[in-house]
């Protein structure tokens, strides 16, 4: 049996999309015969949602799955600031380095899941000092992203040491994973790395993604990470648009750096009537909520540092039989036309509007687009079938 150490700086039971999809990695891995040990810091993300703990480390088994927690810095506020941010993303990783000297015999292969990048420093540690075989799971570009955002400022020496250590953890490594081909093209022009690039996308798991037999409601729905990558100050602009022809409210599930603006804006628009803040709710409540709303939206900022990211909430809205509404460019657009089951439209007030709109006045194409949806993560996207391609990854270097 081989036997599996992931690094994740997310896992359940925080609610971001990588935490689930690490969850259902390793638990698909686990079926499949695998051993596998899931490394995280204490529950903190979205920041704020958790208690501050103060435990050096703990082990739970969570449906086979070993699941380690480290201590790490663990910021309170829901827009920490630059400091709080590389506290919470350094000290973790240090501190599995020191994990994996006292445990480095109990693991066949590691896997490092970014962003953020430093993730995979224990990663590098493993592959120098044991030569443990290396796969990067790559999810976005973090360093690109973080300079778009403000997060991180061009030319800093902060930039400059990540993009060498990023360099160094793509020419070492045995695999990288990337959930988009377009994130492949774009991590590196060295043929060599580009001969290590395997797609794993996100996908979703459809043994609990799926339509249930409610009935639907006049509203939208988004789920997910409200952060700096959504523009859904936009979406909520569009609200009152929509209701002068529709009435038609909007549910904002989740938590994350921007939400407290989006309730100010709510607020100074006057609009607490039609759009509401459920907070993070559980995971199995998630489909249901999917269900009986019309459709879902996946507003991703019109940004190159972002062409390449299809955003998890997709291929559940679409698992949940619902069309979907995007905005941005590049991998998002790509799903929308190959799937079928989604409609990309321009980043402002007006034209997202108009797009639920066109929907909404027309369920017949809804039903349709949700059930094409449906066929194309069942064909091309389910968690089980990601599992598998990553196990006979593993199996091959190890």
């Amino acid at each position: 049996m081989k036997k599996v150490l992931i690094i994740s700086q997310h896992f359940p039971p925080e609610k971001s999309g990588n935490a689930s999809r690490i969850f259902d990695l390793a638990f698909h891995l686990v079926k499949q015969g695998v051993d596998v040990t899931v490394v995280s810091p204490h529950p903190t993300f979205p920041t704020g949602a958790f208690s501050r703990t103060w435990k050096i480390r703990s082990r739970t088994l969570i449906n086979g799955i070993e699941s380690v927690r480290l201590w790490s810095w663990q910021p309170i506020s829901r827009d920490p600031g630059f400091l709080s941010r590389i506290l919470y993303y350094l000290i973790f990783p240090i501190h599995s380095v020191f994990w994996i000297i006292f445990h480095f015999r109990q693991f066949d292969v590691i896997v490092t899941s970014s962003p953020p990048v430093f993730t995979h420093i224990p990663g590098r540690f493993a592959k120098a000092v044991y030569q443990k075989p290396w796969i990067l799971d790559i999810r976005d570009l973090w360093i690109d992203g973080a300079i778009s955002l403000g997060f991180l400022k061009k030319g800093s020496i902060f930039e400059k040491i990540a993009r060498i250590f990023e360099t160094d953890c793509l020419s070492t490594s045995d695999i990288v994973g990337v959930t988009t081909h377009e994130l492949g093209r774009r991590l590196s022009n060295d043929l060599e790395v580009q001969k290590k690039i395997h797609h794993l996308p996100n996908g979703v798991d459809t043994d609990i993604f799926h339509p249930y037999a409610v009935l639907k409601k006049d509203q939208i729905v988004y789920a997910g990470n409200i952060g700096y990558t959504q523009d859904l100050d936009l979406v909520v602009r569009a609200i009152p648009l929509i209701n002068i022809q529709q009435h038609l409210e909007l549910v904002i599930a989740g938590g994350g750096d921007t939400q407290s603006y989006l309730e100010r804006l709510v607020e100074s628009e006057n609009l607490q009537s039609l759009i509401h803040f459920p907070g993070i709710l559980p995971r199995e409540e998630i489909p249901r909520l999917f269900s009986e709303s019309l459709l879902g939206i996946a507003p991703l900022k019109k940004l190159h540092s972002l062409e390449y990211a299809a955003p998890t909430k997709v291929y559940e809205y679409m698992a949940c039989s619902i069309p979907f509404i995007g905005c941005g460019s590049g991998e998002i657009r790509e799903i929308a036309n190959n799937s079928g089951a989604g409609i990309i439209a321009e980043n402002s007030p007006e034209e997202i509007a108009t797009a639920i709109l066109e929907l909404v006045n027309n369920p017949k194409k809804m039903d349709e687009m949700g059930a094409s949806g449906k066929r194309f993560v069942e064909q091309h996207y389910t968690r089980k079938a990601i599992a598998a391609m990553l196990k006979k990854e593993i199996e091959r270097i190890s």
